[in-house]
């Protein structure tokens, strides 16, 4: 008798520890919801929350969680909640791989980012490799959406810099341009080597180019120099605020006095630590994003970032992130897909409902925005200045 409670027990134990592994068990694409054991959608994002260019990967982070927990209040996708994650890569290309493979290893299903373009450019290999859509809310160039995975939800640098030359060419904002622009990066080499191009074709006369590297971003005096004594009534910039900051100082010292016209990584300059922001009075830029915007989706967007980000404005980084959710949103509930289909199957869905789908988002007009199979996206610019020490969109 002893012997056959002994077997029984194991036999029950055996049984037990079955119904346990049945429990816990998972398809390799399903995401477990908790507690629960309910599916979900994982979506996971990186960007730099560290580091001089903070301000970007924090503004993605906030942003997209602020669209999760409004999708996630109103039912989910197909009735499915979402769960996101973010990870810091400190702008780093090797620390933003690293962070894939975190993300990865947690169960993302979905990538918004990386936030920068170089960063975004060096995980897309990965992607790539493993089938996984990709949208990058502010990667810009070209190359971020080189492998048919991958979109965007930015422009372009080229059509940042074709648009910034239309701009100001057709508002007559100046004549003589010079140029300072970074060219150890992709975006702002990219950028402007589409301004160019296209400025010959607004009767814009580029009388200065001033070309800095990462080594060697801090002193400006000779390309603001050049430019001055080329007679530059507008100094373009197609390069990230916290250089910018330090160029508008250095002209100020100088006592020039042009138009300074940037886009979209000149969005944080207002929040540049130290910086008077007095000298940024009149700058203009292109950004899809305005916070002060008087329109319902914008003012409820800002409310409710401002209460998840302890009170801190959205720059249009956050505004892009938020858009990125709602697009893969869109094209989930397109093509119909369940968090139970593999990584590869949902990338394959989405990215073909992708080029069928129209976001009216924050970074759009009413015409919304649409995609190409190249994987670029199509919507109305818009450019800002800088007045009072607010952004306030242009006409």
């Amino acid at each position: 008798m002893k012997m056959f409670k002994k077997v029984l027990s194991l036999v029950l134990a055996g049984a037990m520890v079955l119904s346990l592994a049945a429990c816990g068990s998972k398809d390799s694409g399903s995401s477990d919801g908790g507690d629960s054991g309910e599916e979900v959608f994982k979506i996971g994002s990186i960007g730099p929350a560290t580091g001089a260019a903070a301000i970007y990967g924090l503004g993605v982070k906030n942003g997209a969680q602020v669209a999760v927990n409004e999708i996630n209040e109103a039912g989910g996708i197909n009735g499915y909640k979402v769960e996101f994650k973010f990870e810091d890569d400190e702008l780093n290309n090797e620390k933003s791989v690293n962070a894939y493979n975190t993300l990865k290893d947690w169960g993302m299903q979905m990538l918004v980012g990386s936030t920068t373009s170089d960063c975004s450019i060096a995980v897309s290999a990965k992607t790539s490799a493993d089938n996984m859509i990709q949208l990058t809310p502010s990667g810009s160039s070209v190359d971020c959406i080189a492998t048919d995975n991958a979109f965007q939800v930015c422009f372009t640098d080229p059509s940042q810099g074709m648009r910034s030359a239309q701009y100001i060419g057709e508002h007559k904002l100046a004549t003589k341009i010079a140029v300072i622009y970074d060219s150890s990066t992709s975006y702002s080499s990219g950028i402007y080597a589409k301004f160019k191009e296209e400025a010959a074709n607004q009767n814009l006369e580029i009388v200065s180019e001033g070309a800095f590297t990462a080594d060697n971003n801090k002193d400006f005096s000779v390309q603001l120099q050049q430019a001055k004594d080329a007679g530059a009534e507008l100094v373009f910039l197609p390069i990230y605020y916290t250089e910018a900051a330090l160029i508008l100082a250095q002209a100020d010292s100088m006592s020039y006095d042009p138009i300074f016209f940037g886009c979209d990584g000149m969005d944080g300059i207002l929040g540049v630590e130290n910086f008077d922001t007095s000298l940024a009075e009149g700058l203009m830029l292109l950004t899809p994003f305005v916070a002060d915007s008087d329109d319902e989706a914008t003012k409820k967007f800002v409310d409710s970032y401002k209460k998840l980000a302890d009170g801190e404005t959205p720059n249009q980084f956050a505004a892009d992130a938020y858009d990125a959710v709602y697009a893969l949103k869109a094209a989930i509930e397109k093509a119909d897909v369940k968090p139970s289909a593999s990584v590869s199957d949902i990338c394959e869905a989405v990215k073909g409902a992708m080029t069928e789908i129209n976001v009216k988002g924050l970074t759009s007009d009413e015409q919304g925005m649409t995609w190409a199979a190249t994987g670029e996206v199509d919507k109305a610019p818009k450019a800002a200045v800088i007045e009072n020490g607010k952004y306030k969109m242009m006409q």
